[in-house]
């Protein structure tokens, strides 16, 4: 699944780090999820929908294998 998570923090000029904070998660997850080596899970994904004020489907590209 690919995403937009990269781009959205860096609009908002937030590290990795900061993020992460704002998610409750490892700066380390936040950079799995960014690289497409892990998914969120649906919970995380609502939060960080949340937090960037858009739909799901604006942050998370699903593609079909």
């Amino acid at each position: 699944m690919k995403n937009k998570l990269r781009i959205l923090r860096a609009e908002r000029a937030w590290s990795q780090g900061e993020l992460s904070l704002h998610l409750g998660v490892s700066r380390q997850a936040v950079n799995a999820i960014e690289t497409g080596k892990h998914d969120p899970s649906l919970e995380l994904a609502f939060r960080i929908a949340q937090l960037f004020q858009l739909p799901i489907e604006q942050i998370f590209l699903f593609e079909k294998n």
